[in-house]
């Protein structure tokens, strides 16, 4: 009898042993269904979709993905502007913002496409101009540095600058503080040193680089505010921009292309180069936004300058290339104002989450529980009414 008993409790245990497992597997794959079905509805609200670019592209991920793409695209345009010989900067910014909305329109027929905001929140005159400046600022660029000399071209770009930082206080009244303008103004005269070896231009060259000034001014800002201030995520004010983008190359190719680009040998080699350097201006223009709603239009223009001194002394220290003494001295003097200017951000930002933290909790609930939350405490109030009102 005691053998019998014995092997019942064995077995007994051995059955709850196993029904305690299947138990756990299931409140886990429950678990894992809840975390999906979450996921998914993140990505279907325009806010969802925003929290998780910013949990998983904060601004060292998004600055780090920008430079490596910044840096692949200009061999990859050095390629095809030199060897491939296309010399159509115009139209080769079309193939890039094609190809570009051509992977959107494939991630949103996937359902990989996050969720714009709704229309009201952000009127299409915003959209238009952005995608209007965008066009300008990209097809202005790539012809500046067809007609120019590269000492040309780099002073254009440090002038982008400036003219951010007035255009930010005329248009949102935003200042920063006087160790950042030194902290800029040594940025700027170290690359001007670093990289103004020649200022040879023509009139056509120097008009298209002047012009270019204020659309990339105002590109970096719009692209900086749109996703700060109104929750829209790179790829989808990707998606709704690159249209009008699109449409405003074409009106400028005429007027900005030299003829014959029907005439180019369009074999497999070429159009291979040609397609390689448009799925990098794809990356170059996501990851360049993730930067932009990241951190801020000046942050964006200071990494950009990092990048070409990075590339001057790479090619000094890797490849025997001497650039000079003067710009080497100016490429670290770059360096060095770079270094105050993120450090002053960190300070700033260290002292907002600190302000932030000091703040009482409010609003901890969701909107749409707020109703259900008065709903709730009104029924406490009469049931509390009725209990006191009732006799003992």
């Amino acid at each position: 009898m005691g053998f019998f008993s014995s092997w019942l409790g064995k077995d007994a245990k051995r059955s709850f042993t196993i029904k305690r497992k299947d138990s756990d597997a299931g409140e886990a794959a429950r678990a894992l269904e809840e975390l999906r079905g979450s996921l998914y509805n993140e990505l279907r609200t325009s806010e969802g979709a925003k929290r998780q670019q910013q949990r998983f592209c904060g601004p060292q991920v998004a600055m780090t993905f920008n430079f490596v793409v910044a840096v692949s695209i200009i061999l990859g345009n050095k390629l095809v502007m030199g060897r491939v010989g296309f010399n159509y900067p115009i139209f080769l910014t079309l193939i890039h913002y094609t190809t570009a909305w051509v992977l959107l329109a494939i991630f949103k027929a996937l359902g990989l496409l996050p969720v714009s905001p709704p229309s009201k929140s952000t009127p299409f005159s915003s959209l238009f101009s952005l995608g209007a400046v965008m066009a300008f600022a990209s097809g202005l660029a790539n012809t500046s540095l067809k007609h120019n000399s590269v000492g040309f071209y780099q002073m254009a770009k440090i002038a982008v600058t400036p003219t951010i930082v007035i255009a930010e206080f005329i248009l949102f009244r935003k200042t920063i503080s006087f160790h950042k303008v030194l902290a800029l103004a040594v940025v700027s005269i170290g690359v001007a040193v670093a990289t103004v070896t020649d200022l040879e231009f023509n009139l056509f060259g120097a008009g298209a680089a002047i012009a270019w000034i204020i659309p990339s001014a105002i590109n970096k800002i719009l692209w900086s505010n749109l996703q700060q201030q109104s929750n829209w995520t790179a790829l989808a004010l990707m998606w709704k921009t690159t249209p009008v983008t699109i449409f405003f190359l074409l009106a400028l190719m005429p007027w900005m292309d030299p003829p014959g680009v029907l005439t180019f040998k369009w074999d497999v080699q070429n159009v291979t180069a040609i397609l390689t350097s448009a799925l990098l201006g794809f990356l170059l223009q996501w990851s360049g936004a993730l930067a932009l709603g990241a951190t801020s239009a000046t942050s964006h223009v200071v990494l950009g300058q990092f990048k070409t001194c990075v590339l001057i002394l790479a090619g000094y220290i890797l490849f025997g290339s001497d650039p000079g003494t003067l710009s080497i001295c100016g490429a670290f003097a770059a360096f060095g104002g770079m270094t105050v200017y993120t450090s002053l951000n960190l300070k700033e930002s260290r002292e907002k989450e600190s302000s932030h933290s000091l703040l009482p909790k409010q609003n901890l609930l969701p909107p749409q529980n707020h109703k259900k939350l008065e709903e709730l405490l009104e029924e406490a109030v009469v049931v509390e009414n009725t209990s006191t009102s009732s006799p003992a």
